[in-house]
Protein backbone atom coordinates (compact mmCIF):
# COMPACT_ATOMS: atom_id res chain seq x y z
CA UNK A 1 0.00 0.00 0.00
CA UNK A 2 3.09 2.29 0.80
CA UNK A 3 4.18 1.64 -2.75
CA UNK A 4 0.64 2.73 -4.36
CA UNK A 5 0.22 5.57 -2.65
CA UNK A 6 3.89 6.84 -3.49
CA UNK A 7 2.87 5.78 -6.95
CA UNK A 8 -0.73 7.90 -6.66
CA UNK A 9 1.81 11.14 -5.13
CA UNK A 10 3.96 10.58 -7.85
CA UNK A 11 1.48 10.96 -10.55
CA UNK A 12 -0.62 13.41 -8.85
CA UNK A 13 2.77 15.51 -8.82
CA UNK A 14 3.08 15.03 -12.83
CA UNK A 15 -0.92 16.07 -13.43
CA UNK A 16 -0.58 17.57 -17.04
CA UNK A 17 1.74 14.43 -18.03
CA UNK A 18 -0.80 12.18 -16.57
CA UNK A 19 -3.93 13.66 -17.73
CA UNK A 20 -2.74 13.75 -21.44
CA UNK A 21 -1.46 9.58 -21.02
CA UNK A 22 -4.61 9.14 -19.33
CA UNK A 23 -6.81 11.08 -21.68
CA UNK A 24 -4.64 9.06 -24.87
CA UNK A 25 -5.78 5.68 -23.48
CA UNK A 26 -9.00 6.58 -22.95
CA UNK A 27 -9.78 7.98 -26.37
CA UNK A 28 -8.10 4.96 -28.10
CA UNK A 29 -9.82 2.17 -25.67
CA UNK A 30 -13.46 4.50 -26.78
CA UNK A 31 -12.27 3.87 -30.06
CA UNK A 32 -11.67 0.23 -29.47
CA UNK A 33 -15.29 -0.12 -27.83
CA UNK A 34 -16.92 1.86 -29.76
CA UNK A 35 -16.59 -0.25 -32.91
CA UNK A 36 -17.85 -3.37 -31.02
CA UNK A 37 -20.74 -1.25 -29.85
CA UNK A 38 -21.45 -0.30 -33.53
CA UNK A 39 -20.67 -3.73 -35.05
CA UNK A 40 -23.04 -5.22 -32.46
CA UNK A 41 -25.66 -2.39 -33.24
CA UNK A 42 -25.49 -3.29 -36.57
CA UNK A 43 -26.24 -6.60 -35.95
CA UNK A 44 -28.78 -6.03 -33.91
CA UNK A 45 -30.69 -3.50 -36.12
CA UNK A 46 -30.56 -5.31 -39.12
CA UNK A 47 -31.86 -8.74 -37.20
CA UNK A 48 -34.71 -6.52 -35.66
CA UNK A 49 -35.60 -5.82 -38.97
CA UNK A 50 -38.16 -8.14 -39.65
CA UNK A 51 -39.43 -11.09 -36.59
CA UNK A 52 -41.64 -14.05 -36.39
CA UNK A 53 -41.28 -14.47 -39.95
CA UNK A 54 -40.37 -18.33 -40.72
CA UNK A 55 -39.91 -17.70 -44.59
CA UNK A 56 -38.97 -15.51 -47.19
CA UNK A 57 -40.34 -17.09 -50.62
CA UNK A 58 -39.47 -14.99 -53.95
CA UNK A 59 -38.06 -16.29 -57.33
CA UNK A 60 -34.69 -18.18 -57.19
CA UNK A 61 -31.70 -15.99 -57.17
CA UNK A 62 -29.04 -15.49 -54.44
CA UNK A 63 -30.01 -15.86 -49.91
CA UNK A 64 -28.61 -12.76 -49.45
CA UNK A 65 -30.07 -10.81 -52.51
CA UNK A 66 -33.70 -11.83 -51.83
CA UNK A 67 -33.26 -10.83 -48.05
CA UNK A 68 -31.61 -7.51 -49.51
CA UNK A 69 -34.71 -6.39 -51.78
CA UNK A 70 -37.16 -7.75 -49.66
CA UNK A 71 -36.89 -7.15 -46.03
CA UNK A 72 -34.33 -4.02 -46.39
CA UNK A 73 -35.21 -2.78 -49.53
CA UNK A 74 -31.74 -2.60 -50.78
CA UNK A 75 -30.93 -3.77 -54.65
CA UNK A 76 -33.76 -4.94 -57.44
CA UNK A 77 -35.02 -8.43 -57.75
CA UNK A 78 -34.44 -10.25 -61.53
CA UNK A 79 -37.75 -11.10 -61.74
CA UNK A 80 -41.36 -12.05 -60.02
CA UNK A 81 -43.49 -14.85 -58.69
CA UNK A 82 -46.95 -15.52 -60.59
CA UNK A 83 -50.21 -14.52 -58.78
CA UNK A 84 -51.09 -18.37 -59.47
CA UNK A 85 -48.06 -19.45 -57.45
CA UNK A 86 -48.33 -16.90 -54.56
CA UNK A 87 -51.76 -18.40 -54.03
CA UNK A 88 -51.06 -22.37 -53.91
CA UNK A 89 -48.69 -21.53 -51.24
CA UNK A 90 -50.59 -19.30 -49.54
CA UNK A 91 -53.11 -21.92 -49.44
CA UNK A 92 -50.64 -24.81 -48.13
CA UNK A 93 -51.75 -25.94 -45.13
CA UNK A 94 -48.65 -25.72 -43.56
CA UNK A 95 -48.97 -21.70 -44.16
CA UNK A 96 -50.60 -20.00 -41.64
CA UNK A 97 -50.53 -16.45 -42.98
CA UNK A 98 -48.27 -14.72 -45.70
CA UNK A 99 -47.85 -10.85 -46.62
CA UNK A 100 -47.39 -9.84 -50.65
CA UNK A 101 -44.25 -7.73 -51.31
CA UNK A 102 -45.04 -6.05 -54.67
CA UNK A 103 -41.74 -3.83 -55.63
CA UNK A 104 -40.52 -1.70 -58.59
CA UNK A 105 -41.79 1.40 -58.14
CA UNK A 106 -40.06 4.91 -56.28
CA UNK A 107 -41.57 7.88 -55.29
CA UNK A 108 -38.26 10.92 -55.12
CA UNK A 109 -36.59 7.95 -53.97
CA UNK A 110 -37.96 5.79 -51.41
CA UNK A 111 -39.44 3.00 -52.57
CA UNK A 112 -43.09 2.05 -53.10
CA UNK A 113 -44.23 -1.15 -51.89
CA UNK A 114 -47.50 -2.75 -52.97
CA UNK A 115 -48.93 -4.98 -50.29
CA UNK A 116 -52.37 -6.29 -48.46
CA UNK A 117 -54.23 -5.47 -45.20
CA UNK A 118 -51.88 -8.67 -43.60
CA UNK A 119 -48.64 -6.18 -43.40
CA UNK A 120 -50.34 -4.40 -41.16
CA UNK A 121 -51.40 -7.12 -39.22
CA UNK A 122 -48.92 -9.79 -39.27
CA UNK A 123 -45.18 -7.69 -40.03
CA UNK A 124 -43.46 -7.68 -36.92
CA UNK A 125 -40.02 -6.20 -36.28
CA UNK A 126 -37.41 -5.99 -32.89
CA UNK A 127 -38.89 -8.89 -30.84
CA UNK A 128 -42.54 -8.69 -31.58
CA UNK A 129 -43.51 -5.25 -32.22
CA UNK A 130 -46.41 -4.81 -34.70
CA UNK A 131 -46.66 -2.39 -37.01
CA UNK A 132 -48.67 0.73 -35.59
CA UNK A 133 -50.18 3.94 -37.91
CA UNK A 134 -49.76 7.00 -36.28
CA UNK A 135 -52.28 9.40 -38.41
CA UNK A 136 -54.77 8.16 -40.14
CA UNK A 137 -55.54 4.55 -41.32
CA UNK A 138 -53.83 1.46 -43.03
CA UNK A 139 -54.00 1.79 -47.18
CA UNK A 140 -56.80 -0.56 -47.80
CA UNK A 141 -58.38 0.88 -50.86
CA UNK A 142 -57.04 0.82 -54.11
CA UNK A 143 -55.72 4.18 -54.47
CA UNK A 144 -54.83 5.17 -51.06
CA UNK A 145 -50.77 5.03 -49.95
CA UNK A 146 -49.54 4.45 -46.51
CA UNK A 147 -45.86 6.67 -45.85
CA UNK A 148 -43.59 5.83 -43.74
CA UNK A 149 -41.91 8.46 -40.78
CA UNK A 150 -38.83 8.89 -42.69
CA UNK A 151 -40.93 9.83 -45.69
CA UNK A 152 -43.45 12.08 -44.23
CA UNK A 153 -40.07 14.05 -42.16
CA UNK A 154 -37.92 14.52 -45.45
CA UNK A 155 -40.98 15.27 -48.15
CA UNK A 156 -42.97 17.54 -45.19
CA UNK A 157 -46.25 14.85 -46.51
CA UNK A 158 -49.51 15.54 -44.70
CA UNK A 159 -52.84 13.24 -44.71
CA UNK A 160 -54.77 13.84 -47.64
CA UNK A 161 -51.51 15.07 -50.00
CA UNK A 162 -51.56 13.41 -53.13
CA UNK A 163 -48.71 11.69 -54.67
CA UNK A 164 -48.12 10.43 -57.93
CA UNK A 165 -45.65 7.50 -58.46
CA UNK A 166 -42.79 6.73 -60.66
CA UNK A 167 -42.42 3.77 -62.76
CA UNK A 168 -39.13 1.72 -61.77
CA UNK A 169 -36.22 3.16 -59.36
CA UNK A 170 -35.01 6.40 -60.10
CA UNK A 171 -36.78 6.25 -63.46
CA UNK A 172 -38.26 9.81 -65.15
CA UNK A 173 -41.85 8.06 -66.31
CA UNK A 174 -44.24 9.20 -63.76
CA UNK A 175 -47.83 7.82 -63.20
CA UNK A 176 -49.36 11.42 -63.04
CA UNK A 177 -52.30 9.29 -64.45
CA UNK A 178 -52.91 7.32 -61.06
CA UNK A 179 -51.93 9.47 -58.07
CA UNK A 180 -52.74 8.27 -55.07
CA UNK A 181 -54.06 9.80 -51.61
CA UNK A 182 -52.29 9.98 -47.96
CA UNK A 183 -54.40 7.83 -46.01
CA UNK A 184 -51.76 7.29 -42.98
CA UNK A 185 -48.72 7.88 -41.34
CA UNK A 186 -46.91 5.03 -39.76
CA UNK A 187 -45.38 5.29 -36.35
CA UNK A 188 -41.52 5.57 -36.11
CA UNK A 189 -39.62 1.61 -36.04
CA UNK A 190 -36.64 2.51 -37.09
CA UNK A 191 -36.27 -0.01 -39.63
CA UNK A 192 -36.52 0.15 -43.82
CA UNK A 193 -40.25 0.48 -43.12
CA UNK A 194 -39.54 4.30 -42.38
CA UNK A 195 -38.24 4.87 -45.44
CA UNK A 196 -41.05 3.01 -47.59
CA UNK A 197 -44.07 3.88 -49.15
CA UNK A 198 -47.10 1.48 -49.30
CA UNK A 199 -49.79 1.01 -51.49
CA UNK A 200 -52.30 -1.72 -52.43
CA UNK A 201 -51.62 -4.60 -54.61
CA UNK A 202 -54.85 -3.35 -56.74
CA UNK A 203 -52.93 -0.03 -56.86
CA UNK A 204 -49.90 -1.52 -58.29
CA UNK A 205 -52.32 -3.10 -61.31
CA UNK A 206 -53.88 -0.07 -61.10
CA UNK A 207 -51.25 1.81 -62.28
CA UNK A 208 -49.88 -0.19 -65.04
CA UNK A 209 -53.05 -0.39 -66.29
CA UNK A 210 -52.70 -0.85 -70.41
CA UNK A 211 -48.83 -1.60 -69.73
CA UNK A 212 -49.30 -4.73 -70.93
CA UNK A 213 -46.65 -4.38 -73.38
CA UNK A 214 -44.11 -2.88 -71.34
CA UNK A 215 -44.73 0.36 -72.80
CA UNK A 216 -46.60 3.17 -71.32
CA UNK A 217 -50.00 4.33 -72.76
CA UNK A 218 -49.61 7.77 -74.11
CA UNK A 219 -51.95 9.20 -71.11
CA UNK A 220 -49.01 8.26 -68.61
CA UNK A 221 -46.18 9.74 -70.52
CA UNK A 222 -45.21 12.20 -68.12
CA UNK A 223 -41.92 13.01 -66.80
CA UNK A 224 -40.06 14.54 -63.67
CA UNK A 225 -42.13 13.13 -60.98
CA UNK A 226 -44.06 16.13 -59.89
CA UNK A 227 -47.50 16.95 -58.32
CA UNK A 228 -50.03 14.97 -60.07
CA UNK A 229 -51.70 16.91 -62.95
CA UNK A 230 -54.60 18.81 -62.68
CA UNK A 231 -55.97 17.51 -66.02
CA UNK A 232 -55.66 13.54 -65.57
CA UNK A 233 -58.95 12.22 -65.34
CA UNK A 234 -59.27 10.84 -61.71
CA UNK A 235 -57.88 7.45 -61.40
CA UNK A 236 -61.01 6.58 -59.59
CA UNK A 237 -63.02 6.55 -62.91
CA UNK A 238 -60.81 5.39 -65.27
CA UNK A 239 -59.86 1.96 -63.41
CA UNK A 240 -62.66 -0.31 -63.61
CA UNK A 241 -61.71 -2.55 -60.44
CA UNK A 242 -62.12 -5.67 -62.27
CA UNK A 243 -58.44 -6.38 -61.61
CA UNK A 244 -56.54 -9.08 -59.99
CA UNK A 245 -52.65 -8.93 -59.36
CA UNK A 246 -51.10 -10.97 -61.63
CA UNK A 247 -47.66 -10.95 -60.03
CA UNK A 248 -45.51 -10.31 -56.72
CA UNK A 249 -41.98 -9.73 -55.75
CA UNK A 250 -41.43 -11.73 -52.76
CA UNK A 251 -43.76 -12.74 -49.76
CA UNK A 252 -43.40 -13.85 -45.76
CA UNK A 253 -44.54 -16.80 -44.35
CA UNK A 254 -45.69 -17.47 -41.02
CA UNK A 255 -45.94 -21.22 -40.83
CA UNK A 256 -48.80 -22.93 -39.10
CA UNK A 257 -46.30 -24.71 -36.92
CA UNK A 258 -42.49 -23.70 -36.70
CA UNK A 259 -41.51 -27.57 -36.57
CA UNK A 260 -42.27 -28.17 -40.34
CA UNK A 261 -40.73 -24.48 -41.40
CA UNK A 262 -37.71 -26.88 -42.92
CA UNK A 263 -40.31 -29.43 -44.48
CA UNK A 264 -41.53 -26.45 -45.82
CA UNK A 265 -38.41 -25.29 -47.51
CA UNK A 266 -37.67 -28.24 -48.94
CA UNK A 267 -41.23 -28.45 -50.15
CA UNK A 268 -40.78 -24.99 -51.88
CA UNK A 269 -37.17 -25.61 -53.04
CA UNK A 270 -38.14 -28.50 -54.94
CA UNK A 271 -41.16 -26.76 -56.28
CA UNK A 272 -41.17 -27.94 -60.46
CA UNK A 273 -44.42 -25.56 -61.51
CA UNK A 274 -41.97 -22.15 -60.99
CA UNK A 275 -38.72 -21.34 -60.27
CA UNK A 276 -38.75 -20.28 -56.70
CA UNK A 277 -37.10 -20.22 -53.42
CA UNK A 278 -37.92 -20.31 -49.50
CA UNK A 279 -35.05 -19.16 -47.18
CA UNK A 280 -34.97 -18.46 -43.43
CA UNK A 281 -34.36 -15.16 -42.80
CA UNK A 282 -32.15 -16.44 -39.27
CA UNK A 283 -29.54 -18.15 -41.15
CA UNK A 284 -29.70 -15.64 -44.35
CA UNK A 285 -28.81 -12.96 -42.33
CA UNK A 286 -25.84 -14.88 -41.03
CA UNK A 287 -25.11 -15.58 -44.25
CA UNK A 288 -24.55 -12.01 -45.20
CA UNK A 289 -22.66 -11.05 -41.99
CA UNK A 290 -20.36 -14.33 -42.38
CA UNK A 291 -19.38 -12.35 -45.72
CA UNK A 292 -19.51 -9.61 -44.24
CA UNK A 293 -16.83 -10.85 -41.64
CA UNK A 294 -13.58 -9.20 -43.22
CA UNK A 295 -14.48 -5.71 -42.82
CA UNK A 296 -16.18 -6.53 -39.03
CA UNK A 297 -12.18 -7.95 -38.56
CA UNK A 298 -10.93 -4.46 -40.13
CA UNK A 299 -12.21 -2.47 -37.71
CA UNK A 300 -11.62 -3.92 -34.87
CA UNK A 301 -7.80 -4.42 -36.10
CA UNK A 302 -7.98 -0.57 -36.68
CA UNK A 303 -9.38 -0.41 -32.87
CA UNK A 304 -6.86 -2.47 -31.77
CA UNK A 305 -3.61 -0.73 -33.31
CA UNK A 306 -5.15 2.30 -32.02
CA UNK A 307 -5.11 0.82 -28.84
CA UNK A 308 -1.23 -0.43 -28.81
CA UNK A 309 -0.43 3.23 -30.69
CA UNK A 310 -2.05 4.45 -27.13
CA UNK A 311 0.07 2.04 -24.39
CA UNK A 312 3.02 2.82 -27.06
CA UNK A 313 2.71 6.47 -25.99
CA UNK A 314 2.03 5.95 -22.58
CA UNK A 315 5.56 4.12 -22.46
CA UNK A 316 7.34 7.05 -24.59
CA UNK A 317 6.22 9.60 -21.70
CA UNK A 318 7.46 7.07 -18.70
CA UNK A 319 10.61 6.41 -20.53
CA UNK A 320 11.68 9.60 -21.34
CA UNK A 321 10.39 11.41 -18.20
CA UNK A 322 13.28 9.35 -16.03
CA UNK A 323 15.56 11.42 -17.05
CA UNK A 324 13.91 14.11 -15.31
CA UNK A 325 13.18 11.88 -12.30
CA UNK A 326 16.85 10.59 -12.14
CA UNK A 327 17.06 12.45 -8.64
CA UNK A 328 14.02 11.53 -7.52
CA UNK A 329 14.60 7.47 -8.07
CA UNK A 330 18.42 7.98 -6.16
CA UNK A 331 17.17 9.89 -3.32
CA UNK A 332 14.51 7.10 -3.34
CA UNK A 333 17.58 4.36 -3.39
CA UNK A 334 19.33 6.55 -0.53
CA UNK A 335 17.24 6.39 1.86
CA UNK A 336 16.87 2.88 1.57
CA UNK A 337 14.30 2.31 -1.44
CA UNK A 338 15.50 -1.23 -2.47
CA UNK A 339 15.52 -2.40 -6.17
CA UNK A 340 12.43 -4.15 -5.88
CA UNK A 341 10.22 -1.25 -4.66
CA UNK A 342 11.37 1.26 -7.01
CA UNK A 343 10.48 -1.12 -9.83
CA UNK A 344 6.90 -1.68 -8.14
CA UNK A 345 6.92 1.88 -8.16
CA UNK A 346 7.19 2.50 -11.95
CA UNK A 347 5.45 -0.98 -13.10
CA UNK A 348 2.30 0.67 -10.55
CA UNK A 349 2.61 4.07 -11.91
CA UNK A 350 2.45 1.92 -15.63
CA UNK A 351 -0.86 -0.10 -14.62
CA UNK A 352 -2.55 2.49 -12.61
CA UNK A 353 -2.06 4.98 -16.19
CA UNK A 354 -3.73 2.23 -17.79
CA UNK A 355 -6.41 1.01 -15.96
CA UNK A 356 -7.53 4.67 -15.31
CA UNK A 357 -7.24 5.21 -19.39
CA UNK A 358 -9.25 2.11 -19.68
CA UNK A 359 -11.93 2.99 -17.05
CA UNK A 360 -11.84 6.79 -18.86
CA UNK A 361 -12.81 5.04 -22.09
CA UNK A 362 -15.86 2.97 -21.11
CA UNK A 363 -17.44 6.31 -19.31
CA UNK A 364 -16.46 7.97 -23.05
CA UNK A 365 -18.28 5.28 -24.57
CA UNK A 366 -21.44 4.92 -22.21
CA UNK A 367 -22.06 8.80 -22.16
CA UNK A 368 -21.67 8.87 -26.03
CA UNK A 369 -24.30 6.41 -26.60
CA UNK A 370 -26.56 8.41 -24.37
CA UNK A 371 -26.02 11.34 -25.76
CA UNK A 372 -26.17 10.15 -29.23
CA UNK A 373 -28.35 6.98 -29.50
CA UNK A 374 -31.72 8.77 -30.14
CA UNK A 375 -30.23 10.74 -33.27
CA UNK A 376 -28.47 7.80 -34.29
CA UNK A 377 -31.16 6.08 -34.62
CA UNK A 378 -33.54 8.68 -36.00
CA UNK A 379 -31.14 9.22 -39.09
CA UNK A 380 -29.62 6.24 -40.30
CA UNK A 381 -32.36 3.70 -38.25
CA UNK A 382 -29.54 2.11 -36.01
CA UNK A 383 -30.38 1.20 -32.80
CA UNK A 384 -27.40 0.88 -30.36
CA UNK A 385 -28.51 -0.61 -27.31
CA UNK A 386 -27.14 0.79 -23.94
CA UNK A 387 -26.20 -2.80 -22.51
CA UNK A 388 -23.58 -4.00 -20.10
CA UNK A 389 -20.21 -4.88 -21.58
CA UNK A 390 -19.92 -8.18 -23.30
CA UNK A 391 -17.09 -11.10 -22.20
CA UNK A 392 -15.03 -9.51 -25.21
CA UNK A 393 -15.27 -6.05 -24.11
CA UNK A 394 -14.30 -7.33 -20.79
CA UNK A 395 -11.04 -9.03 -22.41
CA UNK A 396 -10.45 -6.26 -24.47
CA UNK A 397 -10.07 -3.45 -20.95
CA UNK A 398 -8.45 -6.62 -19.32
CA UNK A 399 -5.63 -7.00 -21.92
CA UNK A 400 -4.99 -2.98 -21.93
CA UNK A 401 -4.85 -3.14 -18.50
CA UNK A 402 -2.36 -6.14 -18.51
CA UNK A 403 -0.50 -4.28 -21.50
CA UNK A 404 0.02 -1.20 -18.99
CA UNK A 405 1.24 -3.64 -16.24
CA UNK A 406 4.06 -5.59 -18.56
CA UNK A 407 5.02 -1.57 -20.08
CA UNK A 408 5.91 -0.50 -16.64
CA UNK A 409 8.99 -3.27 -16.27
CA UNK A 410 10.48 -1.41 -19.25
CA UNK A 411 10.86 2.33 -17.52
CA UNK A 412 11.38 0.71 -14.16
CA UNK A 413 14.27 -1.55 -15.47
CA UNK A 414 16.22 1.44 -17.15
CA UNK A 415 15.67 3.37 -13.35
CA UNK A 416 17.03 -0.17 -11.78
CA UNK A 417 20.08 0.15 -14.01
CA UNK A 418 21.04 4.00 -13.18
CA UNK A 419 24.18 4.37 -10.77
CA UNK A 420 22.99 6.31 -7.74
CA UNK A 421 25.77 8.62 -7.68
CA UNK A 422 24.21 9.73 -11.65
CA UNK A 423 21.24 10.44 -9.71
CA UNK A 424 23.35 12.52 -7.04
CA UNK A 425 25.97 14.06 -9.23
CA UNK A 426 25.79 17.89 -9.71
CA UNK A 427 25.96 18.69 -14.03
CA UNK A 428 27.29 21.63 -14.58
Amino acid sequence: MLVLDLALKSLRNRLLVTTLTVGSIALSVALLLGVEKIRTGMRESFSNTISQTDLIIGPKSGTIQLLLYSVFGMGSPTQNVSWEAYQTWAAHPAVDWTIPYSLGDSHRGFRVIGTDENFYERYRYRGGQPIEVAEGKPALEVFEVAIGSQVAAELGYDLGDQIAVTHGMGGFITHDDTPFTISGILAPTFTPVDRAIYVTLEGIEAMHEGWEGGVPPASAMSFGGGPPSDEAEPAEERWTGDYQPTQVTAFFVGATNRRDVLSLQREVNVWEEEPIMAVLPGLALSEMWNGLGYAEEGLRLVGVFVVIVGLLGMLVSLYTSLDARRREMAILRAIGAGPVRIVSLLVLESAVLATLGAAMGVAVVYGGLSIAQPWVESQFGLFLPIAGLAPIEWLYLGAVAGAGFLIGFVPAVKAYRTALHDGLAVRV
